[in-house]
C-alpha cells in the first residue's frame, strides 16, 4: 500500500479538476495543466477532495499510485503557486539574458549558446542569477537541467552553472614538494 497515494488531496479555492478520457485536468488562477493517466489508475473527485486508487493491485499500480499521486498533488500547487528554480553562474566571463524568448548564454566557448525557452515557463536573468518559473514542477526542473549541463560546476574553481543551493565539492590542485 502507498503511504503517498493513500493521502487525500485538497483543492483550494478558485482549483477546479476534471477526469474524462483517461486524463487529469487540473485549473486553476495560473493556468491549466493536463496529465494523461495509467490505464491501472483511477482518480475520484468528491466535493473539494481528490484520491488516486488502483484499479486492481498488480504490481505495476501499485508502483505508479503513489507517482500519479505526487503528480496530481505537483499540478494542484503548481497552478497556484508557481514552481521555481534558480540557476546561479560563477566563472570570469560567463553572462547570461533573456531576449524574446531565448536565452542567450556567453559560457566561455568560442560562440554563443542560445537555448529557446519552452512555452509556459517564464526566464529572467539577472546580474550570474537565472531564475525559471512555471506552473509544471516537471518543465521547470527539465529546463532548469538543460540549462545547467551545458557547463556543469568543475571540482577546482566551481566555475560553471549550478542550482542555488547545490554544494560542490571542491579537489585541491597541486601540491608543491
Amino acid at each position: 500500500m502507498s503511504r503517498i497515494g493513500k493521502k487525500i488531496i485538497i483543492l483550494p479555492a478558485k482549483t477546479e479538476i476534471k477526469v474524462s478520457d483517461g486524463s487529469v485536468s487540473v485549473k486553476g488562477p495560473l493556468g491549466e495543466l493536463l496529465r494523461v493517466l495509467h490505464p491501472g489508475l483511477e482518480v475520484k473527485v468528491s466535493g473539494n477532495e481528490v484520491s488516486v486508487h488502483p484499479k486492481k493491485l498488480t504490481l505495476e499500480s501499485r508502483a505508479l499510485w503513489g507517482t500519479y499521486a505526487s503528480h496530481i498533488t505537483n499540478m494542484v500547487s503548481g497552478v497556484n503557486k508557481p514552481f521555481e528554480k534558480k540557476l546561479i553562474l560563477e566563472g570570469i566571463g560567463f553572462k547570461s539574458e533573456v531576449k524574446d524568448d531565448k536565452v542567450i548564454l556567453a559560457l566561455g566557448f568560442s560562440h554563443l549558446v542560445i537555448v529557446p525557452i519552452p512555452e509556459g515557463l517564464e526566464v529572467t536573468a539577472e546580474k550570474n542569477v537565472i531564475t525559471i518559473t512555471g506552473p509544471d514542477k516537471e518543465a521547470v526542473g527539465q529546463f532548469a537541467s538543460r540549462l545547467r549541463s551545458l557547463k556543469k560546476p568543475e571540482p577546482y574553481k566551481g566555475k560553471g552553472m549550478r542550482y542555488q543551493g547545490e554544494i560542490i565539492k571542491r579537489k585541491q590542485g597541486k601540491k608543491l614538494v
